[in-house]
């Protein structure tokens, strides 16, 4: 059983009456809409944090190697992949 906490929003009058309207056609309450789009939220920016850190991962093992493949290897293997083909992913090379 996971146990919840209660937080307090203010929100503006203007955002308060659009979470209730949503609320209303969604036959939800407020409070279901308020918890449903955070829950979005959180999950959609820890995805962007863990691209974000990728990338600067492959950055400096860039940086550090000189190993890369061209954006044509890439696209030519993106290519064979999107036609339903098996293919290797292109060898890094400097």
């Amino acid at each position: 059983m996971r146990l919840s906490s209660t937080t307090s929003l203010k929100l503006t009058p203007e955002t308060r009456e659009r979470v209730q309207q949503l609320a209303a056609a969604r036959r939800r309450t407020p409070h279901w809409v308020m918890r449903e789009a955070i829950e979005q939220y959180v999950e959609r920016e820890e995805k962007r944090e863990k691209l974000r850190r990728d990338a600067l991962a492959a950055w400096a093992d860039y940086q550090a190697t000189g190993l890369h493949a061209t954006a044509e290897e890439a696209d030519a293997w993106l290519a064979k992949l999107e036609a339903g083909e098996e293919a290797e992913a292109p060898a890094c090379h400097d």
